[in-house]
């Protein structure tokens, strides 16, 4: 039997039914593609061996019943259909015929992409839906209602200038400069109109009616809908400093900013970095990728203490400077000149460049104009509905009654604003799934990746198992005994099955 050292064996030429574990995988390839076989007592099935999200090896993933899940980024597929079940990946798996002869398990023939299974049977059918929004939690509403056969309108209005894109990769690889553009559309252009959704870009929304089912536009035209998905995301918070409106000071949320970012960083030698979010040390690591000095100025002790806690805020200031990184913590802007940052303790920071990471907030004011049920967002239920019929909301500004923590949430995740779509989607179309998921979000310093599963706000205790200095821990953050949320560094599998045990409500 043929065997490829990173491939495992020729499955044409047959493996033993003995050498898969019941509920357990086995990779081979067929060719020169990597397939997994899966086994759930009897019955054995085929899929592609990489997650079509970022290539992630679903053999180092975990198997639940007919489900797999990838360890990068928790993507979850049918093992029976290929098919994405929960986002980031949206794409289905490709599947192989499977045959069984005297004990031997034997894969030779790609088949056509089975059909999904129903998720649910639709109670109702609206004939028109309109989504705003042209993010994660819009994209991924509009991509669901078609995967589960709905052939009515769909309008996504987006007051972006570009589709849909990759958001994390726009402070991640594509900023750092080591992936290129046409990775970042979730879908080419045509998947629009092929799908038949009516995608406008540059549409600003003036008003929504929710007595007369209809949304207004900018230019004052008329648009009625039976079903309304609000997606309308977060929007950076601005320096509110002078210089803050200089042209060499950026955010960066849109594929627009990440591109004046880029130009900018190019005949740039030193870019202060105003903020230690996520978004800012993403940017700090990419622009360092790119040869250009850098500097983070920031109010707290340590950089994402408050998400992290202390242990692993020392480790990522440490890790940023061991690449030369320069921090000014403890501090904070007053001022921005023409080439310089002025600091509230008087020092003055060269900088040709400068990027504000300072955070987010929902956008709220179209939910605020319709009347909508609003705490620190729009108020929804377990079914992503919000106060008024017929309108749902998801992504950013969805604030929702979180099964695990037992706390009305609002995250701003990018895997959270997609599965949110996916759901309120199906809800939409009457199926009634509450949505459950465990928040989760990666972010990406340099060549390490920080995957967290669930939603701390608070903590009592941090249990670190392993070693964050040797880039190889999980950390627990309990509250009065409970695990809330769980990060981690290279222990993919153990994040995963933390997920799955949060799922289930398992200690």
């Amino acid at each position: 039997m043929a065997e490829d050292k990173k491939l495992g064996p020729d499955l044409t030429q047959g493996v033993p039914l003995s050498s898969i574990e019941d509920g357990g995988s086995l990779l081979g390839h067929v060719g020169a593609d990597a397939v997994l076989l899966v086994r759930q007592g009897a019955d054995v099935f085929a899929i592609a061996a990489e997650c079509t999200h970022y290539h992630g090896p679903l053999a180092e993933g975990v198997v639940q019943g007919y489900e797999v899940r990838c360890p990068w980024h928790h993507a979850c597929f049918d093992i029976r259909t290929g098919e994405a079940l929960h986002a980031p990946a949206l794409s289905p798996l490709a599947c192989w015929s499977v045959e069984q002869q005297g004990g031997n398990v034997f894969v030779r023939t790609k088949i056509p992409q089975p059909k999904p299974r129903p998720r649910g049977k639709p109670s109702d059918t609206p004939s028109k839906i309109v989504i705003v929004g042209g993010g994660a939690a819009g994209f991924a509403a509009a991509e669901m209602l078609r995967r589960q056969g709905y052939q009515d309108s769909i309008v996504m209005l987006s007051s972006d200038d570009a589709p849909p894109v990759d958001r994390p990769n726009l402070s991640k690889d594509y900023l750092a400069g080591s992936a290129p553009e046409d990775w970042l559309p979730l879908r080419p252009d045509d998947f629009y109109k092929d799908n038949h959704i009516d995608l406008r870009l540059k549409s600003d929304v003036g008003k929504i009616d929710p007595r007369a089912g209809a949304v207004t536009l900018a230019d004052g035209s008329a648009l009625p809908y039976d079903r309304l998905l609000l997606a309308t995301g977060a929007e950076p918070v601005r320096l509110p400093i002078p210089g803050a409106d200089l042209p060499h000071v950026h955010v960066l949320r849109s594929l627009a900013d990440c591109r004046a970012i880029i130009k900018a960083a190019d005949a740039a030698k030193r870019v202060v970095v105003i903020g230690a979010s996520f978004i800012g040390l993403e940017v700090a690591a990419s622009l360092h990728a790119r040869k250009v000095e850098v500097h983070v100025v920031a109010p707290e002790k340590r950089p994402l203490e408050r998400v992290f806690g202390p242990q692993m805020g020392d480790f990522v200031r440490k890790l940023h400077e061991e690449h030369g990184v320069v921090f000014h913590l403890e501090d904070s802007s007053e001022e921005i000149t023409a080439n310089q940052v002025k600091l509230k303790s008087g020092a003055m920071l060269d900088a040709d460049l400068v990027v504000a990471g300072v955070g987010v907030r929902p956008r709220l004011s179209l939910a605020e104009q319709a009347g909508l049920a609003l705490d620190r967002g729009v108020k929804v239920d377990a079914y992503l509905q919000t106060s008024a019929p017929n309108i749902f909301a998801a992504g950013d500004i969805a604030r929702w009654p979180d099964p695990h923590s037992g706390e009305t949430i609002r995250v701003e995740h990018w895997v959270v604003a997609e599965r949110q779509g996916q759901i309120a989607a199906l809800n939409m179309l009457g199926m009634r799934q509450p949505f459950t998921a465990v928040p989760f979000f990666w972010s990406q310093h340099y060549d390490i990746p920080i995957n967290y599963v669930g939603h701390a706000e608070k903590w009592d205790d941090i249990e670190i198992e392993g070693d964050i200095s040797a880039k190889d821990c999980l950390l627990r953050y309990r509250l009065s005994g409970k695990v809330l949320a769980v990060a981690s560094i290279f222990r993919d599998r153990e994040s995963l099955e933390a997920e799955i045990a949060m799922e289930r409500g398992a200690p």
